[in-house]
């Protein structure tokens, strides 16, 4: 296997790596509200601004929340309610997964989730997701990361809130061969000066058999772009019908057509970074007659090379 196959990983019938298209998630989470209809919404945003795929985030509320915040009330939309309640009221079952499934496939976009336990793993094992996503909070979870590798899927490793040697320990647990890390911060939303973004550099430096990407917590569109431009090669951005709407993500989430704006540009990007080989393109030829003032053999033979025609000797 090349050096660079190494460094490619499967997300369903889709690459991720360097050298292929920009793997561009938008992250639903639980941004419905536990309304599938607002699921179907975001699903047909995504789709509509060219994502490959939408993220959920998978819990078994028992296992996921502390014991001593089971029976904490709090006000919801739904009126005031345990902690338990509210987190069940928010979680989608297998029902609501099957139809969200066959509404993936119909609109042609993948679909996987973060689970935050082993059992939201086996949970997830029933469908033919392209991946699982590893949050941040669950970095350390080594009980989680050993059954997410014994999938054999693609796993992505999201790194905020993360010391190298957390992040080191939990690549030696998941192995290095099937795993895409992202660089993140744990901020929601994040501040421009904590982004840090030249640690997609230091990961890719560190973890040269690993494609690395960006999972973005921030306001704007601006530093996401900037990633891509520093070689993230995979991108994930929560998105919201609307950030007025009630959840602790919904404001540093991108509405539709931010996201519309985002996957245009991230596709201009990875266009105009090219393969950094330099060359004369045959759209420069017309100038380089008109306006370079050299005359001869040398500047003669300059424009045949770039033209790919044959210099006599």
């Amino acid at each position: 296997m090349s050096a660079l196959n190494s460094r490619l990983r499967t997300f369903g019938s889709r690459t991720a790596g360097p050298g292929q298209p920009v793997y561009i998630t938008g992250e639903i989470g639980i941004n419905h509200n536990g309304d599938l209809e607002n699921a179907f919404k975001l699903i047909d945003v995504a789709a509509q601004a060219g994502c490959d795929a939408v993220k959920f985030q998978k819990r078994t509320p028992e296992i996921c929340t502390p014991r001593d915040q089971w029976d904490i009330e709090r006000d919801t939309p739904w009126g005031r309610m345990t902690y338990i309640d509210y987190r069940h009221r928010v979680e989608f079952g297998e029902d609501e997964y099957r139809q969200i499934d066959a509404y993936c496939t119909e609109k042609g976009i993948d679909w996987f989730a973060s689970p935050w336990d082993t059992e939201a793993v086996a949970f997830l094992e029933k469908f033919d997701v392209p991946a699982h996503k590893v949050a941040s909070a669950s970095l350390t979870d080594d009980e989680l990361l050993r059954a997410l590798r014994a999938t054999g899927r693609t796993v992505i490793l999201s790194t905020g809130m993360s010391t190298p040697k957390q992040i080191r320990h939990a690549v030696e647990v998941l192995g290095s061969d099937n795993i895409l890390m992202c660089h993140a911060t744990s901020t929601y939303p994040a501040k421009a000066e904590e982004l840090n973004l030249r640690v997609i550099n230091t990961l890719q430096d560190e973890f040269p058999n690993v494609p690395i990407g960006y999972s973005g917590h921030e306001p704007g569109l601006q530093t996401t772009l900037a990633a891509v431009a520093l070689g993230a090669t995979f991108v994930e951005r929560h998105i919201t019908l609307d950030r007025t709407m009630w959840g602790s993500d919904q404001a540093a989430s991108v509405e539709p057509q931010g996201l519309e704006r985002l996957v245009r540009d991230i596709r201009v990007i990875e266009t105009a970074l090219g393969d950094g080989v330099k060359k004369v393109y045959e759209s420069e030829l017309g100038p380089m007659k008109k306006l370079r003032r050299v005359t001869g053999v040398v500047a003669e033979s300059e424009i045949a090379v770039a033209a790919g025609e044959p210099v006599g000797v």
